[in-house]
């Protein structure tokens, strides 16, 4: 089935936790080790308005249904955001969406290199950019959503697991518009298959390498999805991918979790 973008952008709202009591974080605290994971969950939700950046110079930004996406979806992460942050603050932790950009800013010419990185491969690649973005941002999204499904599955927490089923189901919806674009365009173009495919083995890391430290990327993925149970979600994770045109035998999850040691 078609994604719907005028539906999609018409209903667009940010994600609500007016209506959870979150004085029970404070009766009932989360552990430690979840709470390192929210926070990395929320620094990257967070993020989402540099990597929208670095896209807008790349032939992506001239796709309506594309640009349309990426604005309600943006807006969307930001949310995300913010209900992480607002979680992470009645336990003590103040994260600022304004001190990350800041932190960002203060990079100086190594932020601005994504920014060039991403053009300089937009113009090389051309138009077949559009379904690389789409392939990888498929990959993301269904690792975004899989990790808040499995944070909600080892957590019993009765504010905590209605907050993070609420922010899976809108990122279920960023899966169906990337995995429905990038089944449509990849299927049209070798050339968008081999050049994905190459992207995909040889550049994609889970989400927030890259901008986290890799301490905080291997806590995540060791707290959310070591052993078996966990180990299930990275294999249909992969086998989303694999279903792409032209990423039949891709394990590049399962791949990023054995290379970092996390036992199965």
């Amino acid at each position: 089935m078609a994604f719907d973008i005028d539906k999609y952008t018409k209903n667009s709202t940010g994600v609500q936790w007016a209506d959870l009591d979150f004085d029970e974080f404070e009766r009932n605290p989360l552990p430690e080790e979840t709470l390192r994971t929210l926070r990395y969950m929320c620094d990257i939700e967070y993020h989402t308005v540099c990597y929208l950046r670095d896209l807008l110079t790349t032939p992506s930004h001239d796709e309506p249904a594309v640009g349309a996406f990426m604005t309600m979806w943006n807006r969307e992460e930001f949310w995300h955001g913010e209900a992480l942050a607002a979680v992470l603050e009645r336990h003590g932790l103040r994260v600022d969406f304004d001190e990350l950009k800041a932190t960002r800013l203060k990079l100086g010419w190594k932020d601005r290199l994504g920014t060039v990185k991403q053009t300089v491969i937009g113009r090389l690649v051309g138009n077949d950019f559009v379904a690389v973005h789409m392939a990888w941002g498929a990959a993301n999204e269904w690792s975004a959503t899989a990790a808040y499904h499995r944070l909600a599955a080892l957590e019993s927490h009765p504010v905590l697991v209605p907050l993070l089923k609420r922010i899976a189901q809108q990122e279920t919806k960023h899966v169906a518009f990337y995995a429905s674009q990038a089944r449509d365009r990849l299927a049209a173009s070798k050339k968008a298959r081999v050049v994905a495919r190459l992207a995909l083995e040889n550049a994609w890391g889970p989400v927030g390498s890259g901008v986290m430290p890799e301490t905080e990327v291997t806590h995540v993925m060791t707290h959310l999805f070591a052993g078996s149970e966990g180990r299930k979600f990275i294999r249909d994770i992969d086998a989303h991918i694999a279903k792409l045109p032209g990423m039949d035998g891709l394990r590049i999850v399962e791949d990023a979790m054995d290379k970092r040691g996390i036992a199965s």
